[in-house]
């Protein structure tokens, strides 16, 4: 998920209406991904449930990139695979390392996410049977 390197300067740029689009959407989801195990409907949990390994065998089967990405990149190139976005395939990468400095290898970043991921889905479970 997190393979490709981005550069400081690329990451500081201004984003366009589309890229703020796009990274909004993105964190919309990722707030989904970490607090939707909580919510009290069954229909929201079920959602719930199918959306967190739909998007890791999104993942795998997109070669460690989001289709949210890849969609801005062929919008903005006729390309559905663009060398030029930084964020394609490192977008949670590049968020931690903006927000706090940190960096982190790719293998480690994916073990984190698989984790927490898999976490998340259990308490959604768990939070769905206990009704």
């Amino acid at each position: 998920m997190s393979e490709i390197p981005v550069d400081v300067a690329t990451e500081k740029r201004r984003r366009d209406a589309l890229g703020q689009f796009c990274f909004l959407l993105h964190v919309a989801i990722m707030v989904f991904i970490v607090v939707g195990w909580a919510v009290p409907q069954s229909r929201v949990l079920q959602f719930y449930l199918a959306l967190l390994p739909a998007v890791v065998v999104h993942w795998q089967f997109n070669k460690n990139s989001c289709v949210l990405n890849n969609m801005e990149s062929l919008i903005r190139t006729g390309r559905w695979r663009d060398p030029g976005n930084a964020e394609e395939g490192a977008w949670l990468h590049g968020l931690i390392r903006s927000v706090s400095g940190i960096e982190l290898k790719p293998t480690l970043l994916d073990a984190f996410i698989y984790v927490m991921m898999a976490l998340f889905w259990g308490l959604g479970l768990s939070h769905l049977l206990r009704g």
